[in-house]
């Protein structure tokens, strides 16, 4: 079975204009069932074969004399020779849509994409399952907390109770998992781990001792939703702070944590100038800090942040999966009042908190007074993001959003 995606429409956009489309993202996202459903009629070529890899990589130059374009490469970071060739077949043809390249290790594959095929290809970033595409919608457009999307979107949500919602949250967003609900949950996240580490972490970084990854991996996880504190974070792992640095990198790069930009503003005064760690699929972050089912992480200590980095995630997918930039921030001054998300679209500046209430009110967005004094940005309708059943009006430019509006 195949769960509809939102990002088709960006890539067959994207096909029409180049004549490469790259799609990265982390392992098990369904990168290669994307393609394979979207181009069902043209060939499929993967280099996790090795008869198949080594043939790209010691004759590239007549490579794809056997399978012409247009043609999709699976994993095609292993044999990062072929990229020049893509180059010289495109320069030739100046044809739209001749090559679907697919890979997990994004940094491999950026590189040389940047290098061999800049202005040819057009570059997609699949993420997880989106609530949306978990419960069928077809709505597919960037989030915003105006008034104008709001309305649109409440006449087209899912409802679900708290539980239900918990359920999926600590489920996490991987296909495969969710269309197997039989599956064991521990023993799918410990073999996904185990092959992460495994496979791509000693292809992407030097890493001596592998339990101390999985360690790092972990604390990173406990952090989700928190400042970073690459400090603290190297010391709980005992490691240097530069090496911690670098395999933060690593998780970044290969799509398994986000970092949320801080938003600076001469306005703000002592604004934190650090990002925070957010985890994409809370599922893996459940799953390596041992929260074992959805009943307890719904009231453990864990809730609150957790929570707060499944919604960035969210609508982080929301921008990823229509091809559009997200222009995302969060804002903290050196008093601790914080702002959780703020979304830059057309130089105004949508604020947004993060809550796992059911009931809010206006004394949860007394922090959006930061923003007051801040010249030469617009601010917009903003709201607050929760477990409400129904969307509301909180006064004249903020709303109660009900996480399923997302």
């Amino acid at each position: 079975m195949y769960i509809k995606r939102h990002i088709e429409e960006a890539v067959l956009k994207r096909a029409k204009m180049k004549g490469a489309v790259v799609v990265t993202g982390a392992r098990q996202v369904g990168k290669t069932t994307l393609i394979e459903n979207l181009k069902p009629d043209i060939p499929k070529i993967t280099l996790d074969d090795l008869p198949t890899r080594r043939r790209a990589i010691n004759s590239p130059s007549t490579f794809f004399n056997i399978t012409p374009p247009p043609v999709f490469v699976d994993e095609v970071q292993y044999a990062p020779e072929i990229f020049h060739y893509i180059k010289i077949l495109l320069d030739k043809s100046h044809n739209k849509g001749d090559f679907f390249l697919t890979g997990s290790q994004s940094f491999e594959l950026m590189k040389n994409v940047t290098e061999s095929l800049a202005g040819r290809a057009g570059i997609l970033e699949l993420m997880g399952l989106s609530l949306r595409e978990i419960n069928g919608e077809a709505w597919n457009k960037p989030f915003l907390p105006t008034f104008e999307y709001l309305k649109r979107r409440n006449e087209k949500k899912t409802n679900l109770r708290i539980p239900e919602i918990w359920k999926i949250i600590h489920w996490g967003c991987l296909p495969e998992l969710v269309l197997n609900a039989d599956f064991d949950w521990a023993d799918f996240y410990a073999d996904y781990v185990k092959t992460y580490i495994e496979r791509d972490i000693r292809r992407l970084t030097q890493v001596a001792d592998e339990e101390s990854f999985y360690r790092f991996m972990t604390v990173c996880a406990a952090m989700s939703g928190q400042l970073l504190n690459l400090s603290s974070l190297a010391n709980d792992v005992g490691i240097s702070v530069p090496t911690a640095e670098r395999w933060l990198s690593v998780l970044k790069t290969s799509g398994i944590v986000y970092l949320l930009k801080p938003y600076s503003n001469n306005a703000i005064k002592r604004a934190v100038k650090t990002p925070k760690l957010h985890f994409l699929d809370i599922g893996m972050a459940s799953y390596l800090t041992r929260w074992m089912d959805p009943d307890n992480l719904s009231i453990g200590a864990n809730n609150g942040s957790f929570f707060e980095s499944f919604v960035v995630s969210e609508i982080l997918k929301s921008y990823t999966n229509s091809g559009k930039e997200a222009n995302l921030y969060f804002l903290r001054d050196g008093n601790k009042k914080e702002i959780d998300l703020l979304i830059h679209e057309n130089n105004t500046l949508y604020p947004i908190e993060i809550k796992t209430k059911a009931e809010p009110d206006e004394k949860d967005i007394k922090s959006f007074n930061m923003l007051d004094n801040i010249k030469g940005v617009n601010i917009g309708e903003g709201g607050i993001i929760c477990f409400a059943n129904d969307f509301l009006q909180l006064n004249e430019k903020n709303y109660i959003i009900p996480l399923l509006m997302v």
